[in-house]
């Protein structure tokens, strides 16, 4: 049996140390964006809107943090 492209690279990436921050801020986005989502009363259609929306908040947050 072979294994997909897919899943010998997400096994790389979940076995490197450097993968959980990673993970960690993605979880951090996902939990942004659906609260994003649910501040408009879960108006469908504004998914990519959300999710750039929290990247952005999320991001400029461990910016900060990393430069004090």
């Amino acid at each position: 049996m072979t294994r997909s492209v897919r899943s010998v690279a997400e096994t790389r990436t979940a076995n490197s140390p450097q993968s959980a921050p990673v993970v960690d801020t993605q979880e951090q986005i996902r939990r942004r964006a659906y609260e994003l989502f649910e501040q408009r009363g879960c108006q469908e259609g504004f998914a990519d809107q959300d999710w750039f929306q929290a990247e952005a908040e999320i991001l400029n947050v461990k910016k900060f943090k990393a430069a004090a």
